[in-house]
């Protein structure tokens, strides 16, 4: 097949990019070095890439990156929104490292009916991709069993795709988030003797990501209270309190987060805000000026299945960690002797482990196996190998029934009955999208009769901030 890879991120490419846009800009960086690359982002694009034709895919000009593209490789929530991925009869290769169905359990509101039908939607979401991708990449090997267990359900493990491989490698392959394989250089200061309140010998602990529901800052916080009392001189900072992304709204933990800081008295004083994005050129500024990096969580099921990219920056910036245990990338961490890990929602054992990391941290030689196996040379390598030779996948290429149809139990409104015209390129599973939102607030994305791509993409950021609530910018609190 001729033409580029096309990677695509529902994500502002530019200084300040947040997860998904990062992965995005360097496994294009990585695919570079070996293919045609065209990086392209839903929302804007700034500045340049050292290997990739930036773009940008609204209006007419994504279905004209898709159908000029050899290979696509794109976020799962891209392909229920935009119908040129659906239709396609190019290899689509999803990425599906985000569960984020599971995250959106953690995203409460008052009506439970309400959650309901969010998560649900989001499930509908994550089916219409893994019914048309012709391969998938997840984030571990945990990860890559659900996933498995996903594609399962709907029919996707079969004689055709385990014939080409009995460990279903030519469907769904590990390819971590990564780190540089060059370490981290100072550009200047950032944190000691900028931000007021934290000062040359002060011990700092950064918190390298954004604040979001299914995490646990505030236990760090108690932590932080009870920790000042014997190290007066200790410094949380918050990195990301705004995401780059506009169509993303700050949620209700950061609000909490702040709130709870201003109880206790520590904001200003041992607590700090950066209310917007560490750009993404400066962020080893602040993981150098860093004596500690944090994570913390509650123990629910996104944990289980999650891979926090935040710890990479800090293997990569070989800081010294305290964790909460029950993720792999903690467990990992744990036995390598980069950090210590702790039970979720113990501020005790936090505040313990907070401080027997800064008075003793690990030996430098802890962080090396891990900076070896996580660069993203090397995680890259499934990729690069599907994009140089890409292919559809052969379930997707004859008549099937779907596991109702087949079973007899077919409802209405669900998969295609027997016989009935169905959408190129989806290989007998029909692509049915999940209903429309009921009602404003309800959240999700969904495709409307007549709207564009770039209008559908628009829609669903204005849905998701009407869930999750307003936008806030603002400056350093503490100052």
């Amino acid at each position: 097949m001729s033409g580029p890879v096309l990677v695509l991120t529902t994500d502002p490419v530019g200084p300040e990019m947040p997860g998904p846009a990062i992965r995005a800009f360097e496994l294009a960086r990585v695919l570079g070095r070996h293919l045609d690359v065209v990086l392209a982002s839903t929302v804007s694009i700034a500045g340049g890439h050292p290997n990739a034709d930036l773009r940008l895919a609204v209006g007419p000009e994504l279905p004209r990156l898709v159908a000029g593209a050899s290979v696509s490789f794109v976020p799962s929530s891209l392909v229920y929104m935009a119908e040129e991925l659906r239709s396609t009869e190019r290899p689509v290769v999803v990425d599906i490292y985000d569960p984020y169905h599971l995250e959106n359990l953690e995203a409460r509101s008052a009506a439970r009916e309400q959650d309901d039908a969010n998560v649900t939607r989001l499930s509908g979401v994550l089916n219409t991709a893994l019914r048309r991708g012709d391969f998938f990449t997840c984030a571990s090997e945990r990860q890559r069993d659900f996933w498995l267990g996903s594609l399962a359900a709907l029919g996707r493990v079969n004689p055709y795709t385990y014939g080409e491989s009995p460990r279903l490698d030519s469907l769904v392959r590990v390819v971590p988030f990564g780190l540089p394989g060059e370490p981290p250089r100072r550009q200047g200061p950032v944190l000691r003797g900028v931000v007021p309140g934290i000062g040359a010998d002060d011990k700092v602990l950064i918190w390298g990501g954004g604040v979001y529901d299914w995490l646990d800052p505030l236990t760090l916080v108690r932590a932080v209270a009870r920790l000042k009392d014997r190290e007066p001189s200790v410094r949380l900072v918050f990195l990301g309190m705004a995401h780059p992304n506009p169509d993303v709204p700050r949620m209700g933990m950061a609000g909490q987060l702040e709130r709870l800081s201003d109880e206790l008295g520590l904001t200003g004083r041992h607590v700090f805000f950066n209310p917007g994005w560490a750009p993404y050129d400066r962020r080893a500024d602040y993981l150098l000026e860093a004596d500690v990096a944090v994570s913390t969580h509650l123990d629910h099921v996104e944990t289980r299945y999650s891979f926090r990219s935040r710890v990479l920056d800090y293997i990569w910036a070989g800081l010294p960690m305290v964790l909460t245990e029950g993720d792999v990338l903690a467990a990992e961490v744990s036995a390598a002797g980069a950090g210590v890990t702790v039970p979720p929602g113990d501020e005790v054992a936090l505040e313990e482990a907070l401080y027997r990391v800064l008075t003793v941290p690990p030996a430098r030689e802890s962080f090396r196996a891990l900076s070896e196996r996580y660069c993203w040379d090397r995680v890259a390598e499934p990729l690069v190998e599907f994009c140089s030779a890409p292919r559809r996948a052969p379930d997707l290429l004859v008549p099937r029934l779907s596991p109702e149809e087949a079973a007899g139990t077919a409802t209405p409104g669900g998969p295609a009955p027997e016989g009935a015209a169905r959408p190129p390129g989806t290989g007998g599973e029909a692509v049915v999208a999940p209903p429309g939102p009921p009602g404003p607030g309800q959240g999700g994305v969904g495709p409307a009769g007549g709207a564009s791509t770039s209008e559908l993409l628009s829609a669903a950021g204005r849905q998701v901030a009407e869930r999750l609530g307003s936008w806030g910018r603002g400056k350093w609190r503490g100052r």
